[in-house]
């Protein structure tokens, strides 16, 4: 893994058993219409030297003082069981604080999750509250030694990630963004060339939030507060059993960095501010 692979994904504790995030059940809070921008054309970074598939971290530190708040959906391909035993790979109560409090927010579903939770995909697809992008479909590692996750092999990489666009659409997103996050946010060279031609923007992070498997609320929160600057984005995760504190950490974060002069956006804003997008 490159530097800054490293020194993205370090801080982020990210094993097979982060899972993901849901809604407040299957009736909907918002009329079925497709989420904005992806109506449109969402913007892209792009591509590096060579035709590499581009990253993005974060947005412009000048342009005012945006932060996107982001929220990885993991199921691993193997999680099923667990899923069938009762395990709670969703959390209501933190898209239902989202919609209480008026925060768009970018969401990087694995396509398992999708398959495991369509109802629950669907909704936030449809609510232009939300962006939902792709996370791999099984929530295996591009690269080895990535947090002891399950390595995905080289020749199978491109069609993870087009499997898990297909079972968003499945499930009922109609407008998956063009965005894509590596599981545990491992990749080097080799996996931005083995993506390249997808046309999608790897989407990492300049602030972890740490709440994976964090039990201290208030701990969490003053990592976020502490992190943020003008076009941050941050990365934390909506499950009830891997990150049961992140709903509270949201209902005090959020009108504390408005109190700051803070606006919150989509990863798609932050994106089509940034020198470099087309």
């Amino acid at each position: 893994m490159n530097s800054l692979a490293r020194r993205t994904a370090a801080a982020c504790v990210l094993g097979a058993a982060l899972s993901a995030c849901g809604t407040t059940g299957t009736t909907g809070h918002r009329p079925a219409t497709s989420a904005s921008p992806s109506a449109t054309r969402p913007p892209v970074m792009a591509p590096g030297p060579g035709g590499l598939t581009p990253v993005f971290e974060h947005g412009p530190r000048t342009l005012g003082k945006a932060v996107a708040l982001t929220f990885d959906a993991d199921m691993t391909a193997d999680e099923g069981p667990r899923a069938a035993s009762g395990e709670h790979f969703d959390n209501p109560g933190l898209i239902g604080a989202l919609r209480e409090l008026k925060v768009p927010a970018t969401v990087f579903m694995t396509g398992r999750w999708a398959d495991q939770y369509p109802a629950e995909a669907r909704d936030l697809g449809h609510d232009p509250q939300f962006e939902v992008a792709n996370h791999s479909w099984s929530h295996y590692a591009f690269t080895k030694d990535c947090y002891g996750l399950p390595t995905v092999a080289a020749d199978g990489m491109r069609a993870d990630v087009q499997r898990a666009y297909t079972s968003l659409r499945k499930a009922g997103v109609p407008n998956p963004m063009p965005y894509f996050r590596f599981p545990g946010g491992c990749y080097d060279k080799d996996t931005l060339r083995a993506l390249s031609g997808l046309g999608v923007t790897a989407v990492q992070w300049d602030v972890v939030s740490g709440d994976a498997f964090a039990t201290d609320a208030d701990a969490v929160t003053r990592q976020v507060l502490d992190g943020v600057a003008p076009g941050s984005v941050v990365i934390m995760h909506c499950t009830r059993s891997a990150a049961p504190t992140t709903e509270r950490v949201v209902r005090t974060v959020v009108p504390e960095l408005r109190k700051r002069g803070y606006r919150f956006v989509k990863v798609s804003e932050l994106i089509g501010e940034t020198a470099g997008h087309r």
